[in-house]
């Protein structure tokens, strides 16, 4: 019986030590072969039935090139068979699913798409996380899913009662990278420190200073139709915007509430100043200045 797991790693090790359980196995005590060690002949001697219960084996494709002939085998035994193939192409996807089970995983890469993830694991170690600290573990770990896991295991062994992002910043103690999205929000509300802070962890990330006012203009862009459609309709949710818009919810649901603390007035103002930020760069005035005075001036207007 094939058990394949496709996507992302810590995904995969997670479900591939449910399902192996599943069938009365415990994967650490299942012979694990790695990509060098796998051949016809060393994966036979795990096939065959045992007096003790179910047999088993754990098979790393990572990186193999042509393993048609041990999927076969493999296909073909009533033994647990456990392949980890996180790059699986599409025709070995078949042959497992012909053969048995295939489980999909692949990785969260969307800030939001993972603050879900995190909020749905903090379930699974009963840990009242808030929204605001799972975002937050977004925001500095991204796809590094294995290290949040271990961040929240942390927070199981301290945490009591509730768990707001102040705490979950102590435990972790590492400064998220910058979000320009944030950094156009705390210039908005006329938080200078809270914008160049942004900026500097952009720029500490080797984020481009052209690539990232490039940002800023489309984003900004979004932020000006949004004050738009609040004009029409305050309550407007994210949804309902991102559909109007054609635009996908998260970077809505961002521009929507930059666009809370401005009017029509405003956006024409701060959009003059992005305009002319543009234009200094490209007459070649230092670029890190440049957007450091644009978001001054964005929180002073």
């Amino acid at each position: 019986m094939i058990l394949a797991f496709s996507g992302h790693r810590f995904l995969i090790e997670d479900a591939l030590r449910r399902e192996v359980q599943k069938h009365g196995l415990n994967h650490r005590d299942v012979t694990r072969l790695s990509v060098e060690e796998i051949s016809v002949e060393a994966v036979l001697p795990h096939l065959q039935s045992s007096l003790f219960g179910a047999s088993g084996v754990i098979l790393d494709f990572e990186g193999i090139k042509n393993p048609k002939d041990v999927i076969e085998v493999c296909g073909k035994s009533d033994a647990v068979v456990a392949i980890i193939d996180p790059a699986a192409p599409a025709t070995r996807i078949k042959s497992y699913e012909k053969l048995g089970q295939h489980f999909a995983l692949p990785s969260p890469t969307k800030t939001g798409d993972i603050a879900g993830w995190v909020m749905a694991r903090s379930k699974i170690h009963k840990l009242q996380l808030d929204k605001e600290a799972a975002l937050w573990l977004a925001e500095v770990f991204q796809s590094d899913l294995a290290s949040i896991e271990s961040e929240l295991y942390k927070l199981t062994l301290i945490a009591d009662g509730k768990v707001d992002v102040d705490l979950v910043r102590k435990t972790v103690n590492l400064t998220p990278p910058g979000d320009s999205f944030q950094m156009l929000g705390a210039a908005t509300a006329g938080n200078t420190r809270e914008a160049l802070a942004q900026l500097d962890r952009l720029m500490a990330s080797g984020e481009d200073p052209f690539k990232l006012l490039g940002a800023v203009v489309w984003q900004y862009s979004l932020v000006a139709k949004c004050v738009a459609l609040r004009q029409e309709n305050p309550g407007i949710h994210e949804n309902d915007a991102a559909q109007r818009l054609g635009t996908k919810p998260f970077p809505t649901k961002k521009a929507l509430e930059v666009a809370r603390k401005l009017n029509e007035n405003r956006i024409r103002l701060h959009l003059e100043r992005i305009l002319e930020a543009d234009f200094a760069m490209k007459r070649g005035v230092d670029a890190v200045s440049t957007l450091e005075r644009l978001m001054v001036q964005l929180s002073l207007h």
